[in-house]
């Protein structure tokens, strides 16, 4: 009973703030929108809108992107009232930490570092589909083995170990450096997805909307399983707002930043995705789309060949601003955990003249560089979906506990509609949770079990707040 009590002590929020200092505040809202988009137009946009089309919800994937938007908007505006009332590291493992009690907070870190490192691997595979689309294109080509890893034929996936180094390279350069380099690529991504949708338009086929929402994909009540299937896959596609919380402790003016950067991007993602799935189940048929490269596919299909090469690039530069806003997110989760001790202190510790989590960064990279390089894309989607869809509900439903606390000062951003907006975002999460997988329900099991054995084994013995109650 004592060991419960002690699991679900709170954390303090001014202890965290205090801890936090060491990193400097040098983000602002266009900075969080860059990262933000840069995470959320990654893999998403240039693969799944095709994948999801093929597999669950025919041309109707546009309604499914529109959904997981909206909803994604509600969530959200949960995140943006946690990071303006806690604008500390650690995004939702920080909040749960506060607002539930250690053990549950752990176990929200656990899903995120989860959601995170295997994010960034999935769309590091995803970079290196299109990479080698373009190779192909100008007539070469890297030999099998270094394709893809040995789930998918190959040896390793060498692209994708590549641009996790390249991305990791820029990030040692310093938060402000690495913040132009993010903000410049997203500029450039999203002009070229507007190419993409204004001149796709002019090769749309009115009969590829014939079968809008196929009948074989119209299962389960009221007929909307692929629907919701689809957003719930889709889901992976908008984690980069939940990422935004994670960088709340180098924020500027943090109580107005937060909910600018996060809503901002969740808007900006919503009407991307949404024209561009429309474009594309317009050029090709759904049922053609079940590819890794979409986009370029679909403008091959109608002898765009140089328009596709255009894409091919855009793609690229946008799965690499999405692993370098990952990378990020994940490497300052991973010093969270260090900060606190319920992983070695050392992941806790910032050093150099760029004051940056350098140990925590050379872990987030080597883990993710391996997933990468040697674990398929179809493996990863799912598992990414069920860290966020948790940390979404958890969170969700943490804003009804976060406005009776008196002791958080809270004059930042408050999410409207309250309890019920709140209530229902969070029902929601369970909902599409309920609607993955059951092999993927099965392996998040596993993977929490294993989070809670290094907790009750590590992380309790080692952890500061330990010290504090002692």
């Amino acid at each position: 009973m004592q060991l419960l009590k002690r699991a679900f002590a709170r954390e303090s929020a001014a202890g965290y703030l205090e801890k936090d200092q060491q990193m400097e505040r040098v983000l602002t809202t266009k900075d969080l929108i860059g990262l933000g988009v840069g995470t959320v137009i990654g893999s998403g946009i240039f693969i799944l809108p095709g994948h999801e089309a093929s597999n669950n919800a025919g041309p109707a994937v546009s309604i499914a992107f529109l959904v997981a938007a909206i909803f994604s908007g509600i969530c959200g505006m949960a995140f943006a009232e946690f990071s303006s009332a806690m604008p500390v590291a650690g995004s939702a493992y920080s909040y749960g930490s506060v607002i539930y009690g250690e053990v549950i907070g752990w176990i929200l870190g656990w899903s995120l570092i989860l959601e995170y490192f295997l994010a960034v691997s999935a769309i590091a595979t995803g970079f290196s589909a299109y990479f080698n689309n373009l190779l192909s294109q100008m007539g070469w080509a890297l030999p099998k083995a270094l394709q893809a890893g040995p789930g998918a034929g190959g040896v390793v996936n060498l692209m994708a170990v590549v641009i996790i180094l390249i991305s990791a390279a820029v990030l040692f350069a310093g938060v402000s450096q690495s913040k132009k380099i993010e903000n410049a690529g997203v500029v450039l991504k999203v002009a070229i997805i507007a190419l993409f949708i204004i001149g796709g338009l002019f090769f749309i086929k009115g009969h590829n909307y014939a079968d809008f929402y196929p009948k074989q994909f119209q299962t389960g009540a009221f007929g909307l399983g692929g629907l919701t299937a689809a957003t719930a896959s889709i889901i992976f596609s908008f984690l980069g707002f939940d990422t935004i919380a994670a960088h709340a402790a180098e924020v500027k003016n943090p109580t107005k930043t937060m909910s600018r950067g996060i809503l901002g991007t969740v808007a900006i993602s919503a009407i991307l995705y949404t024209l561009f799935s429309i474009v594309l189940t317009g050029i090709v048929n759904y049922k053609s789309l079940g590819v890794d490269d979409p986009a370029a596919f679909a403008l091959q299909a109608v002898k765009q060949t140089q328009f596709s090469v255009v894409i091919t690039i855009g793609a690229l530069i946008g799965m690499f601003t999405a692993v370098l806003a990952l990378i990020f997110a994940s490497s300052r989760l991973a010093y969270s955990f260090g900060r606190d001790g319920l992983l070695p202190r050392g992941l806790g510790k910032v050093a150099g003249p760029h004051r940056l989590p350098v140990n925590a960064l050379i872990l987030a990279v080597a883990v993710e560089a391996f997933l990468a390089g040697l674990v398929p894309l179809s493996t990863l989607a799912n598992l990414i979906n069920i860290g966020t869809l948790t940390a979404f509900m958890f969170i969700s439903f943490g804003v009804l506990i976060l406005r009776k606390r008196h002791d958080l000062k809270h004059d930042g951003f408050k999410m409207p509609f309250y309890p019920v907006l709140p209530l229902i975002a969070a029902g929601l999460s369970l909902l599409l949770i309920l609607r993955l997988p059951a092999e993927t329900l099965k392996m998040y099991g596993v993977w929490v079990v294993i989070g809670l054995i290094w907790y009750f084994t590590y992380g309790i013995r080692h952890s500061a707040l330990k010290q504090i109650n002692k």
